[in-house]
């Protein structure tokens, strides 16, 4: 009975306490909403100099991109009807500027202005605070301890490695021109370029070109670059609250769960075969070096090297730089070759000529020959 009277004060302030979080909430959303006004009202005066295609007030130009096919032909067509620069805008708040002349591209490419924070804090989770991400100070001291990973000495023997991935994907589409079936040339370039990092980046052999349906990994690193593009593109995903309780939020944990894992068992694996190994001049008498051994032997000046957060961030950073922007390169170069069959001859002739009557690259081919290749690409006209 004392025990109840002595629960009435705080059950009559139980509304008064339901009052106040109310309140809170409603401050909070107003907060939000004035946040998001400002900044909408600061993209359309930095972007007022430009004109772009109409889009929808609240929506923006989400609704044009319709991942069906077509969404290559209506950029190019914008490109041509805004030959410099046109802005887009995704969701009632956040603008890009599409720039496609080099004079403006050039101006762009030159800058030290600090990196976006916006498009590169969707996939921080999965690749960590690698070069694509990290900034300042800690950029610099990570790209002067990969440095050597890019020397032609380690390079070399690259070559045969993608040359082999190249020739499994043709191998592949000689089987598809067989047929009178259309097939997605996207899908195996990217498959082909995943092929490629792999062995060249990490001596794995994933066998992705033809067993990318079974290998957990795989399909990981390809949900997690479609979920990344899926939050992109929707707008209220851009909130991490939103995008952490939502089924794509669920899926993308997953597959986050289940790369960090393989490439922590890869820095696992390698750490321990080079155990007894000191100097990595002793490991290429043996076999050629790779990216993973560069970032296992980095030192700076005060003999520290790359903790195993770091390994880890900048594996799982050229994994998915290493094969995505390639792969999308790669397909692009190709659609323009197929629009204009004069530069395909060109480019056929320039290849045979560097090939000098074998089937596969070498080296120093390769460098000598394609650095004389000065084909220049006008703006696609076909579908």
């Amino acid at each position: 009975m004392v025990f109840a009277e002595a629960l009435v004060p705080f059950q009559s302030g139980w509304p008064h306490v339901h009052h106040l979080f109310g309140l809170l909430c409603l401050v909070a959303v107003v907060y939000k909403l004035f946040i998001a006004l400002r900044k909408r009202r600061d993209a359309i005066r930095d972007f007022s100099a430009f004109t772009g295609p109409p889009g929808h007030w609240l929506l923006g130009h989400v609704m044009d991109f319709k991942q069906d096919g077509t969404d290559l032909d209506k950029l190019v067509k914008w490109g041509k009807q805004y030959p410099y620069a046109f802005p887009l805008m995704f969701g009632p708040v956040v603008c890009f500027l599409n720039i496609h002349h080099p004079d403006y591209v050039k101006t762009i490419l030159a800058s030290t202005e600090p990196k976006d924070d916006f498009a590169y804090k969707f996939i921080e989770s999965w690749i960590g605070e690698g070069l694509l991400v990290s900034k300042g100070q800690k950029w610099f001291r990570h790209r002067r301890l990969l440095t050597p990973g890019f020397h032609y000495d380690v390079l070399k023997p690259y070559v045969k490695l993608m040359s082999d991935s190249a020739k499994t994907m043709l191998d592949k589409w000689e089987s598809h021109a067989n047929t009178s079936n259309s097939f997605e040339l996207f899908e195996h370039v990217s498959l082909m370029t995943l092929d490629s990092i792999m062995k060249c980046a990490f001596s794995y052999n994933s066998n992705c070109q033809t067993e990318s349906g079974t290998n957990a990994y795989i399909k990981a690193v390809y949900e997690l670059s479609d979920l990344i593009n899926l939050r992109f593109r929707t707008f209220p995903y851009h909130n991490d609250l939103i995008f952490y309780l939502s089924p794509h939020g669920f899926r993308y944990r997953k597959a986050c769960k289940v790369a960090h894992s393989h490439t922590e068992e890869v820095i696992r694996k390698r750490k321990a075969a080079l155990k007894a190994e000191k100097e990595l001049d002793h490991i290429q008498a043996k076999r050629h070096l790779d990216f993973l051994d560069i970032l296992l032997f980095a030192r700076d000046e005060k003999q520290q090297g790359l903790s195993d957060e770091d390994i880890r961030a900048e594996v799982d950073t050229f994994m998915f730089e290493g094969h995505d922007t390639t792969a999308s390169g790669i397909s692009f170069i190709l659609y323009c070759m197929a629009c204009h069959p004069e530069h395909q001859k060109i480019c056929r002739e320039e290849i045979i000529q560097a090939l000098d009557g074998k089937d596969t690259m070498e080296w120093l081919a390769y460098m000598l020959k394609t650095r004389r290749i000065s084909v220049r690409f006008p703006t696609p006209q076909c579908a």
